[in-house]
């Protein structure tokens, strides 16, 4: 069964929250966040990518980034923007966008439960991405990443946190520039939150990571590390809990930066082999499985599987999986996503004009859309202990880094 704790938040004053707030570290290039941060020296940015503070040349994985970070942390609490809560609490976090609203709960899960595939997996991670967090957890001695948790709902603990959203002032409610709306309450009550911790260790067996596989792993990495010197905070990182009824996927899409030695006339004739191709006079986003939308050459294209084309056990009659064995794999000469520098990921919040704009830019080559998994095909995965090809999932909206971080 799933173990969670509460824990004594850093948090920003009241009247701060909106400012502090910031995207999630990695939705946000370095360009994006020094101009998202420039007019707010309060933006949580200046921690979770401190590289904004310095030369523009920086090596964004130094050492002295991090140790920026840690500074940055350390004049945030010295000029009270954040403050330390007194007593572990658990925390409620609604978010609101385009009027869907989903709630969470924050605590501290348990590393244990993730390297017991209590916490279950769908993603294996990328080396250089992990690498990233461990060095900044262990500079800044805080985990400022929330890691978004799934699992499948249970009706008393929906009652609990709807009954104390109702009865509760919020800590926090305010509507960020891209008009999402955050709201989070304090659980501080010592019944409540002996309730909260029974329901979980007795009725919910598991929990799933649906946003969020590289910084707990990195988590669980910094607690080895850190041996005789970790504390036993470092047993537990920072989690928000969703009910899936609650939770939307969007697509994750794929650029390519070349044809692996093809012409585009040749690489469109080796695609009819698996797929029927067809040119199409708009952006192509695709309407149901086993259909994917292409970009290339200033051209908008629709795909379909043929059918013998793929399987249909949990992991192969996957779109991702799919696209990697009948295309970046078998075409494009891409065995590892995590590792291939070739590739990248764009999670479909950014819209197809993303994917566009890189491939006209003449940065990439190539680019796929694709159709968005369900969150029931994410939990057999995850239960049958399959894992899906990187970047499989895109989870909108993100929370807010800086409004709840976890010390250790």
């Amino acid at each position: 069964m799933a173990r969670i704790i509460p824990f004594q938040a850093l948090r920003p004053i009241t009247e701060l929250a909106s400012q502090v707030a910031s995207r999630p570290y990695d939705v946000l290039n370095s360009h994006e966040a020094r101009e998202e941060a420039a007019d707010n020296p309060n933006s949580f940015l200046h921690i979770t990518k401190a590289e904004i503070d310095m030369p523009l040349n920086v090596d964004t994985h130094a050492q002295e980034v991090y140790e920026k970070a840690k500074d940055n942390l350390r004049s945030f609490i010295e000029k009270g923007i954040l403050l330390e809560e007194d007593k572990p609490n658990y925390y409620i976090y609604r978010l609101i966008m385009n009027g869907r609203s989903q709630t969470g709960l924050v605590c501290g899960s348990s590393v244990d439960d993730y390297e017991q595939d209590i916490i279950r997996k769908h993603e294996f991670t990328r080396p250089d991405k992990e690498a990233d967090r461990i060095n900044h957890m262990k500079t800044i001695r805080a985990q400022t990443g929330n890691v978004f948790l799934a699992y499948k709902n249970v009706a008393a603990i929906d009652e609990l946190i709807e009954g104390w959203k109702n009865n509760h002032a919020p800590l926090y409610d305010f509507t960020a520039g891209d008009g999402i709306q955050h709201t989070v309450w304090a659980v501080g009550d010592d019944a409540t939150i002996a309730a909260i911790t029974g329901y979980f260790e007795k009725g919910v067996p598991f929990t799933y990571i649906a946003d969020g596989h590289h910084r707990a792993a990195s988590a669980a990495k910094v607690r080895k590390e850190l041996g005789a010197s970790a504390s036993s905070e470092s047993s537990y990182f920072l989690t928000t809990l969703f009910p899936s009824a609650e939770l939307k996927i969007l697509d994750y899409n794929r650029l390519v930066k070349d044809l692996n030695g093809s012409s585009i006339e040749e690489f469109i004739d080796h695609l009819q082999k698996d797929f029927l191709v067809g040119k199409v006079d708009k952006a192509y986003a695709p309407a149901q499985l086993h259909e994917f939308g292409m970009y290339l050459g200033g051209d908008w294209y629709r795909l379909i599987s043929k059918e013998g084309t793929f399987t249909t056990d949990p992991i192969g009659i996957l779109d991702v999986t799919i696209l990697q064995k009948n295309i970046l794999e078998k075409l494009l000469a891409i065995k590892d996503q995590r590792t291939d520098k070739r590739i990248d990921f764009v999670g479909g919040i950014r819209g197809l004009g993303e994917l566009e704009k890189r491939v006209d830019s003449d940065e990439m080559k190539i680019a796929f859309s694709l159709y968005p998994v369900s969150i029931d095909q994410l939990f057999d995965i995850a239960d049958s202990g399959n894992i899906m090809p990187p970047k499989s999932t895109w989870f909108e909206p993100k929370l807010r880094d800086g409004l709840l971080t976890h010390l250790i």
